[in-house]
């Protein structure tokens, strides 16, 4: 296992990071299909085993599900312990079981408490609010909460998983003292590339890449009569946008080379590439994916030929 450094941070964090969203389950839907904890479990003491040292997840996931089987196998395991990434800020605990955000210094404290309960941790390692809108941030005083919670030992580091690279360059651009940001990079979704990896780097703000393999799309194992069960985030995606994936999906074949190297294992070295990303965290529900996803570690990187027909693809 190689390890890179998370920015200002400090942290050696695995190149390979364990995504969290999937073991939380199917039973509030918004998932990746159904789990078994025993499977989940498993997975994660065998990832600690192989040397990850990132694991990603939020309270959202599966309603705390995920943290709570991170925070069960990482009371079980006896090696060094992991850096957990969690994100909080979108408030399920409403009698009428609405979702919305919460920004507020209750709604970000309540959200830090009730995760280090699941983790069962005295302090989070990182903190990141969960794809604000963060020109409204401001409003609500969630930097001030956010240091406060720092001072007083509840989190290490904080910063915002964006749902638009756009997003971090404002924040980054802005002065807002975050130390890590988490942005969606794939072949499919290079928007990162053009601004916000090189201005993190500057201001040694960490980078952690989610959905490396948009969706399970990049895995080269869909096609268009694939059905998502009922609950599966991948069912409500417009038909159109799932026929666009499985069709450029299809296109990348060619990353498939001589057999020596799965979809999935090309879309993940294609990420890891980058060294202006510390860490690539994808999610993992069983031994086996995890097995699949190490094996992209060893390979080599993309050849230039094929990142110019990766390009071809798009154009």
């Amino acid at each position: 296992m190689k390890y890179r450094t998370l920015g200002k941070t400090g942290k050696k964090v695995s190149e390979l990071g364990f995504g969290g969203w999937a073991i939380g389950g199917n039973q509030f839907g918004n998932s990746y299909g159904n789990t078994n904890d025993t499977e989940s479990k498993s997975a994660i003491l065998a990832a600690l085993e192989a040397g990850v040292s990132l694991f990603d997840t939020a309270d959202i996931y599966g309603r705390g599900h995920s943290e709570a089987l991170i925070g069960e196998a990482l009371k079980e395991w006896d090696g060094p312990q992991p850096t957990v990434i969690t994100k909080g800020g979108i408030n399920f605990y409403r009698n009428d079981d609405t979702l919305e955000p919460d920004w507020t210094p209750y709604g970000i404290a309540h959200s830090v408490q009730q995760s280090l309960i699941r983790l069962r941790a005295e302090r989070i390692d990182i903190f990141l609010l969960m794809t604000p809108n963060v020109e409204e941030l401001d409003r609500w005083k969630a930097w001030e909460t956010l240091e406060a919670l720092q001072r007083a030992g509840k989190i290490e580091h904080y910063g915002v998983s964006v749902a638009d690279p756009a997003d971090g360059v404002w924040l980054i651009r802005n002065r807002y003292p975050v130390s890590v940001l988490e942005v969606a990079y794939s072949i499919f979704m290079q928007g990162a590339t053009v601004e916000l990896l090189d201005l993190a780097r500057k201001h040694k703000v960490g980078i952690v890449a989610r959905e490396p393999l948009a969706n399970s799309f990049l895995s080269g194992g869909h096609s268009l009569s694939t059905e998502f069960p009922e609950g599966d985030m991948r069912r409500s995606l417009p038909v159109e946008y799932r026929s666009a994936m499985v069709d450029t999906a299809e296109k990348l074949k060619f990353l498939v080379e001589n057999n020596s190297r799965t979809m999935s294992q090309a879309a993940l070295r294609f990420v890891l590439d980058d060294d202006r990303v510390a860490s690539t965290v994808v999610g993992i529900k069983t031994v086996d994916q995890l097995n699949e996803n190490l094996g992209a570690l060893s390979l080599n990187s993309i050849a230039p030929h094929h990142r110019e027909q990766i390009m071809e693809v798009f154009d």
